[in-house]
Parts: structure tokens; C-alpha cells; sequence
């Protein structure tokens, strides 16, 4: 990208909470070598020999949303994908930061939906911070969410409040709610906004960023084939842990660079 575009997509991140990136980052064999470590982590074959960090397991109902926590660490591929230096240095442009870090990973596939719509994936209106309590307060954190397959309107995209970053954190609504209009009915938006939704839609390899207070969420996939990605959760040097947290629980892998690598470092 050029100094145009990079400082047009740091307006948008800073104004709107999200920056959509709607053409490939990631190179087409890495998306197809990642797709393939997704499904082989979904069938319990981890090529390091090492385990993920819990979430859906090998036998759960393949209709469930699956989302496994920290699979960089099961399989090459992953790892190859999460740490590679085209998102760093996207993300460093987007937030002005001198360093960017991998601090955790989601592997999300989410099925098409059950026809009788009894077998829930969609995910509800939050704001990631409601679930990052072990980072110490204005923590700078936001999250890089990898396509791996075509991310269309029919197959549940993920929708992002446009300008919901300058609410402040509000603590309303939740991941688990199901019903979208009665999760959006429980946020009280501030005088003087508005509740402005935008579907990250885009091809396998490409990217949206969104800051930990901005509101998103997703409904069902209506489509005929999974929607595949990662979740990929990012730190810059603003940040720290909560004061007499350490490295546990969300920032337990923070000092093992295999797992969690430095995607970007300013040079100098």
C-alpha cells in the first residue's frame, strides 16, 4: 500500500474503530496450507505434537460454531499464518505503534446454519474488553480477523459498529447472546450517535482490525460451506497486564515468542 492508502486506512481505524482490508494480505498458499491446519486441528491431528488451548473438541457436534483457543501452537501452518510480518506491518500502520505482538489466537469456522435453527452460532453484539479484564486499563489491544474462505453476506460476516471505539467501555450486551435485536436493544447508544452496522466482507487472505471497544457481532451462515478464520489479538508497547495479574490465563503465553511472536518492530 502506498502513504496514501496507509494514512486513509489509519483515519478509518482511528474514526471508525475498524479498518476493512478487502483485497488478500496473506499469500494464497498460506491461506491454503492454513485451511488445511484448521482442519486438521478440528480432527485432533497436531503436527507439533502439542495441543490447543481448549475450546471445541475433536467429536463436538460439527453444527456448533467452532472456535479453538490458541491452535497456533498445534500446528505449523497456523503459526505460519499468525505470524506473518504483512499483518504486523499493517497493524503498526493502523495504530501508530512502534511494536505489535501476537498475545492469543481464535480458530473460528462457523458451520452453515441448522435449518430448524435450533443449534446456535450466532455471535452477539460486544466489545472484546468485556473479556480482556487481565490487561491493565487503556491497554492499547485490537484484533486482526484472517479470512480463510469468501466472506460473503450470506455466510455470516462479521458486522462492525461503525464509530462505537469512542462510546467508551459500556459493558452491555454479550458474545453468547443469540438474538442480535434484543443484544442491540440491551446498548445504549450514546446521545448524538447513531448505530451504524458494516459487514467485513471480503476473499480468503483478507483482513479487518477493529479496537477493543468496538461493537461487533454476526448472524447465521446461510451459505452452503463453512466460514473459516482466525482471530488473531494484538498488543502494542501501550500495554500491560492488570496490576497483580502476570502471565495467566490471556497473557499466560506472552513471554514464549514461539507461540506469541513480535509481528513488527520499529527499526531504530
Amino acid at each position: 500500500m502506498d502513504a496514501g492508502r496507509l494514512a486513509a486506512a489509519r483515519t478509518q481505524f482511528e474514526d471508525d474503530g475498524f479498518y476493512l482490508h478487502q483485497e488478500p494480505l496473506v499469500p494464497d498458499d498460506l491461506i491454503r496450507r492454513a485451511t488445511e491446519g484448521m482442519d486438521a486441528v478440528r480432527s485432533g491431528d497436531y503436527d507439533t505434537g502439542e495441543p490447543p488451548r481448549g475450546g471445541w473438541q475433536p467429536g463436538d457436534d460439527p453444527q456448533k460454531l467452532c472456535k479453538i483457543e490458541m491452535p497456533q501452537i498445534a500446528n505449523r501452518a497456523i503459526l505460519e499464518l499468525v505470524s506473518h510480518p504483512a499483518i504486523g506491518e499493517l497493524a503498526a500502520a493502523i495504530s501508530g505503534a512502534q511494536m505489535v505482538q501476537v498475545w492469543w489466537v481464535q480458530l473460528l469456522g462457523k458451520p452453515p446454519a441448522d435449518p430448524e435453527g435450533a443449534i446456535p452460532t450466532n455471535i452477539g453484539w460486544h466489545q472484546d474488553r468485556q473479556y480482556w479484564t487481565r490487561w491493565k486499563e487503556g491497554s492499547e489491544l485490537f484484533t486482526a480477523w484472517v479470512a480463510l474462505s469468501d466472506v460473503t453476506a450470506e455466510s455470516g460476516p462479521m458486522r462492525l459498529v461503525r464509530g462505537s471505539n469512542r462510546w467508551g467501555f459500556m459493558d452491555q450486551s454479550d458474545f453468547y447472546t443469540q438474538d442480535l435485536v434484543e443484544g442491540r436493544e440491551a446498548i445504549t447508544v450514546p446521545d448524538g450517535e447513531t448505530w451504524e452496522e458494516v459487514a467485513a466482507i471480503m476473499p480468503p487472505g483478507g483482513a479487518s482490525f477493529h479496537h477493543n471497544l468496538t461493537y461487533h457481532g454476526s448472524g447465521p451462515n446461510v451459505s452452503t460451506r463453512m466460514r473459516r478464520s482466525f482471530a488473531i489479538h494484538l498488543r502494542t508497547e501501550n500495554s500491560a497486564a492488570a496490576e497483580g495479574v502476570g502471565n495467566e490465563g490471556l497473557t499466560e503465553a506472552l513471554d514464549e515468542p514461539a507461540y506469541c511472536p513480535v509481528v513488527y518492530r520499529k527499526a531504530g
